[in-house]
């Protein structure tokens, strides 16, 4: 398998606002998550070489199930965009939903190979994203670390972010040894996130 699948097919499955809506799982899949605003539809799209595959919103938190996209005619593997967290302004019933929903598909998905853990290069590492690290610790769901927006900051800013997130990364287990930087707008580190997830799905 090489880049190439990421310019062919890629169409949207269905969306699941609950664990029975789950498709059924027939191909690896790859799970994108971060905090609401964290880029994660600019990423999605720079992924594919895509437009309007993930609907970008201003509304932060908006989506609140699980997107699946089929990559690859027939299916190689799937992208699963996870529900945006972190949003300040959403009603506790709708973010204890999202922790069930997220943490009940973490657990029990065995054609999740690898999630990638979206961080927004600006703010670094927040308490809600370390939330997740440990659910996906204790999920044994592997992960990448992936800095977005990098263009965003300086040179020594960025490799200060860097080194901070590395360092916490190290210390939870499920966390994937090799952390990646990337920047949609410039194109910066796609090419090493696809090559992540062609490593995933072995």
């Amino acid at each position: 398998m090489d880049r190439k699948l990421f310019s062919g097919p890629v169409d949207f499955l269905r969306s699941a606002p609950s664990l029975e809506f789950l498709p059924d799982p027939h191909a690896p899949e790859i799970a994108f998550a971060g905090r609401s605003n964290v880029g994660k539809s600019s990423l999605l799209n720079a992924l594919v070489n895509r437009n309007g595959l993930a609907r970008t919103s201003n509304t932060p938190g908006r989506t609140q199930e699980l997107n699946f996209f089929d990559v690859g005619a027939p299916p190689v593997f799937r992208l699963v965009d996870m529900p945006g967290y972190g949003f300040a302004k959403a009603p506790p019933d709708i973010v204890r939903r999202w922790r069930y929903l997220v943490n009940d598909f973490l657990r029990g998905r065995q054609a999740l190979k690898r999630a990638m853990l979206l961080v927004d290069t600006r703010h670094g590492l927040k308490d809600v994203d370390r939330e997740v690290m440990t659910m996906l610790d204790e999920a044994a769901v592997s992960y990448h670390v992936v800095l977005t927006k990098a263009d965003k900051v300086k040179a020594s800013e960025l490799a200060e972010t860097q080194a901070r997130v590395a360092e916490e990364a190290r210390k939870h287990p499920a966390a994937h040894p090799t952390m990646l930087t990337t920047s949609s707008e410039k194109g910066m580190g796609i090419d090493a996130l696809r090559d992540a997830v062609l490593d995933a799905i072995g």
